[in-house]
């Protein structure tokens, strides 16, 4: 991580539903937030104009995903970017384990810079394009965000997902709407279910709202054939 004379003011103090969200995670989460904003901006992984803004439409947004993911589930981060939501994921749950899966070199050095400083031994990238990993890797649940429309993204994400697995993309406003005129070419891509979810209704405002899409046919490797997974999982809290 650099640093120097136009190092970029950190991140604007976390609001006070942040220490409900986060709890003992938060000093890390803060250490997150403060790479965002420094790095991140440094390196194009996020906007300048977003600074300001890291904790609410950002950092809690993503970490609100977290009431869908059961105990132990393997998740996905497909296009992940900056690590949002993978690596707040990876923070607030240690029984999770998380790939960050990204295509850019230039990324995956961040991710794996971060991943280090932060000491996320439940948190593995790999850097590759998820149509290319369907081979490689499975899991419980692909997360999503503000990577491609849905239609696009349900053809990269579902040969990855076991059954009953979910694809969750975090989405805006227009959700229903790019459901509905989404939801047949996503049917047939594999056999699932999709509906629409908002989660964190008291946390955040607005609530994150979530595209959900389960499958409910076969597909992919078994459980526990990534190789980039090792060792026995960290259980957190209960779910």
């Amino acid at each position: 991580m650099t640093s120097g004379p136009d190092v970029p003011p950190a991140a604007d103090p976390p609001p006070p539903e942040a220490e409900a969200v986060f709890g003992d995670s938060l000093p890390k989460v803060r250490r997150y937030a403060d790479l965002l904003a420094d790095d991140g901006v440094r390196r194009g992984l996020i906007g300048p104009r977003e600074v300001p803004r890291l904790w609410g439409r950002h950092i809690i947004n993503c970490a609100v995903v977290e009431e869908i993911l059961p105990e132990g589930a393997d998740v996905i981060d497909v296009g992940s970017g900056a690590g949002l939501p993978g690596i707040v994921l990876g923070l607030l749950r240690p029984d999770l384990e998380v790939i960050l899966l990204e295509p850019l070199l230039r990324r995956t050095v961040f991710l794996e810079e971060a991943v280090e400083l932060l000491g996320l031994s439940n948190v593995h990238v790999r850097r590759g394009r998820a149509e290319e990993m369907r081979a490689e890797l499975s899991a419980d649940f692909v997360t999503a965000r503000a990577v491609a429309p849905l239609a696009r993204l349900a053809g990269w994400s579902l040969p990855l997902l076991r059954k009953n697995g979910s694809l969750l993309a975090l989405k805006g406003e227009q959700a229903e709407t790019e459901l509905a005129a989404a939801e047949q070419d996503v049917s047939k891509l594999r056999p699932s279910v999709s509906d629409v979810i908002r989660v964190g209704r008291g946390k955040v405002d607005p609530a994150t709202t979530v595209v959900r899409v389960t499958v409910t046919s076969d597909g992919g490797p078994p459980r526990g054939s990534q190789k980039s997974r090792g060792g026995k999982k960290k259980r957190g809290r209960k779910r």
